[in-house]
């Protein structure tokens, strides 16, 4: 089952808005269904990438859950007014939710899977903390390529977990869903981005009023520069031309 998909005016995207409590009650769910499910967060950069990009696109509209993951995105759905209390409750990046797994009901089997050997054993360290009920084991994704993903794939199949947490950046995380959700085993598969090495203390987390004013990307322009500087200032322009063909094409 799907939850209730709601559009972001002027974007012209679906998501799903809930909030951490909302959001543990169905990883519960899903745990305890047993079978794949997948969870996917949506910001401008998925955004733009879901408008000229048809697979990516077709995993989105087929994801079990779109959360709301970026200022620019939450502000445009809080229009619709459907958000129940402060819209920025329903904000829910990687790193906010993840600190909330130890409240998932049977969670007994995590894999982390990407950033460097490093990082990824920090954040596996971080999360059997988090759930010390769980066996957590961590697969490094640094350098990845065909034979990496295969032996990636083989890895979950001896591992068996019931939830995936996939941090090989966007949009590779997502290509790999696409290729290859039919060969991995029942799970749920969150797509997380950089959470993995912001678990770790390898990169360093905004502060969260930042976030929460909608200055997050500044944060990361100044700790990132070459990596963020196309989205921060290039992206938009792409997504405002993408938008714009779309309705062109629409009304002829």
């Amino acid at each position: 089952m799907t939850l209730e998909r709601q559009r972001i005016p002027f974007l012209e995207v679906d998501a799903t808005p809930l909030r951490v409590p909302e959001l543990v009650a169905e990883l519960t769910r899903y745990v305890q269904d047993g079978s794949t499910r997948t969870v996917l967060g949506h910001n401008l950069h998925s955004v733009t990438l879901t408008l000229a990009d048809d697979g990516f696109r077709n995993l989105y509209e087929q994801s079990d859950i779109v959360l709301l993951d970026g200022a620019p995105v939450l502000w445009l759905w809080g229009r619709t007014g459907n958000a129940d209390g402060p819209v920025m409750d329903y904000r829910l990046g990687s790193t906010d939710w993840l600190p909330a797994l130890g409240q998932v009901q049977g969670l007994e089997r995590i894999a982390v899977i990407g950033a460097g050997a490093q990082a990824n054993a920090g954040a596996v360290a971080r999360l059997k903390a988090i759930v010390p009920a769980a066996a957590v084991t961590g697969f490094p994704g640094e350098g990845w390529d065909a034979d990496l993903e295969e032996a990636a794939l083989r890895w979950l199949q001896g591992e068996q977990p019931q939830l995936v947490l996939l941090g090989l950046g966007m949009p590779l995380q997502e290509e790999v869903l696409q290729r290859r959700l039919a060969e991995m085993p029942p799970a749920v598969y969150c797509a997380v981005g950089g959470a993995i090495e912001q678990l770790a203390g390898v990169q360093k987390l905004a502060p969260r009023w930042l976030g929460r004013l909608g200055l997050e990307w500044a944060w990361r322009l100044l700790v990132h520069p070459r990596r963020v500087a196309y989205r921060v200032f290039g992206e938009p322009w792409v997504l405002l031309w993408l938008l714009a063909r779309k309705r062109l094409n629409r009304g002829k």
